[in-house]
């Protein structure tokens, strides 16, 4: 491939796929080995999941935040240059948690004050590494389904590796050990979008062209240059105009909450008490994490000739609400793997729909702010899933905790299948929404909204 050739969006090039994903894959990685090491460093420090929780919302709350009101900065400062000084500040925070505690000098309010910098990057962060997916796919000529598809596959391999590899690091040489790894892959991050993508990929939106899909041809320069709140507006104004988007999003919200209390708080606390240690959280989102693989593959392969909405409601139907029973009735070891193995699966299929979904019905010049509101809309209530989940199990126990949270699930991801909305999941496949004409419906919308933001 030459210089030229990876520089020009008229020639197909899939090194700017291969980077973003690459660049994913690395930061997902890191997280995953922390999101083990954190709350066990907390647990074996304070013994208290209460403060395992606090340290979990310290985190995800700036997480969603930031990233909410991050969307029109991407927009107009590039998803590149915002995704490896995002990476870059994390590396850095990352760090310094061992450099400190190594010297006494870290007190929880300082650990809070840490994972609060780290929360705040990452999310900018991710947003514009998912932002850059859909040009990224236009230079390789991928359909959207399968780039989503091959971006869901990277993520779960990074969250199959980084569990498995976290608990065993864990376990050998200490939770500090998975914070150091952490801030490294954080900076390899940075390198890899700063370094490695070609030239011309990320930039921002008024300076993209038609030949990156960018802008459609009615986003006028006064548009572009409208400041900050308007852009935000415009971008809401979308949203709120999207009912499948919006009962995503409400349902995902849920169901993040859920996952996020089983994860930091629920997870931690049933391995400590059955003896398991953190080898046992390590194996069993290591055992979820390589099935998820396989179901990422098998969606990118085929799910463009699967029926959307029962495949995506299926999918749920198997990661959610066995994986709080089984730990909930005491099972063997054999039979925990066993669930969590069938829900990793199912799993699978669910991020690359809703990505597909998402880039379809969105103009490309307004995906990042629509994709940071939505994305920090469904993830609200992760925040509080560590705090909720430890405060239940502070004063109802670990079992109490895991049922309520199992039925929760259950009727969350049941109920909300009935609603007409899902119907529209297949209504634009493969339609480019970046990609469309003025005159093509997700454009004469895009106009309506953009005239509604100005009123």
């Amino acid at each position: 491939m030459t210089a030229v050739a990876a520089t020009d969006p008229s020639v197909r090039s899939f090194r700017p796929l291969a980077g973003v994903l690459t660049a994913t894959a690395v930061s997902i990685t890191g997280t995953r080995v922390s999101a083990i090491a954190l709350p066990w460093f907390v647990l074996a420090t304070t013994g208290s999941a209460t403060m395992t929780g606090l340290v979990a919302f310290a985190e995800m709350a700036p997480y969603v935040l930031v990233k909410a009101l991050t969307g029109p900065v991407v927009d107009r400062l590039g998803p590149r240059a915002v995704s490896w000084t995002t990476d870059a500040v994390s590396a850095a925070a990352a760090g310094l948690v061992p450099l400190l505690h190594a010297r006494g000098l870290l007190p929880f309010w300082v650990l809070l004050v840490m994972v609060a910098v780290i929360g705040a990057m990452r999310g900018p962060g991710d947003l514009a590494k998912s932002v850059m997916v859909p040009e990224a796919a236009d230079r390789a000529r991928v359909p959207m389904e399968r780039a989503t598809g091959l971006s869901g596959v990277t993520e779960r391999l990074a969250s199959t590796i980084g569990p498995a590899a976290g608990g065993g690091l864990i376990a050998l040489m200490g939770p500090l050990a998975g914070l150091a790894v952490n801030a490294a892959t954080f900076a390899l991050g940075s390198l890899i979008i700063a370094v490695a993508l070609p030239r011309g990929i990320g930039r921002p939106v008024a300076a993209a062209g038609p030949a990156d899909g960018a802008a459609a041809p009615s986003a006028t320069g006064e548009e572009q240059d409208g400041g900050y709140w308007r852009m935000f507006r415009e971008g809401f104004t979308f949203l709120r105009s999207e009912p499948l988007l919006l009962t995503v999003i409400v349902m995902v919200g849920i169901t993040n909450l859920l996952d996020a209390g089983f994860t930091t708080v629920l997870v931690p606390v049933w391995a400590r008490e059955s003896g398991n240690g953190p080898a046992a959280i390590g194996l069993t989102a290591g055992v979820m994490g390589a099935t998820a693989v396989v179901g990422s593959l098998i969606a990118a392969a085929v799910a463009s000739r699967l029926p959307r909405r029962t495949v995506f409601f299926v999918g749920f139907l198997l990661c959610g609400a066995p994986r709080f029973l089984v730990l909930a009735l005491g099972a063997p070891m054999w039979a925990v793997l066993t669930v969590f193995a069938i829900g990793g699966f199912g799993s699978g299929f669910l991020n690359p729909i809703l990505g597909a979904v998402l880039f379809e019905r969105v103009p490309r010049r307004l995906l990042g702010r629509v994709h940071a509101l939505g994305d920090s809309l469904a993830w609200v209530g992760i925040p509080l899933g560590g705090l909720v989940a430890g405060a239940s199990v502070a004063l109802f126990g670990l079992i109490p905790s895991l049922l309520a949270a199992g039925a929760v699930y259950f009727a969350t991801t049941s109920l909300a299948g009935l609603r007409s909305e899902w119907r529209e999941m297949d209504r634009l496949r493969g339609h480019a929404g970046g990609a469309a004409d003025a005159d093509a419906p997700l454009a004469e919308d895009a106009e309506r909204e953009t005239a509604a933001a100005r009123t």
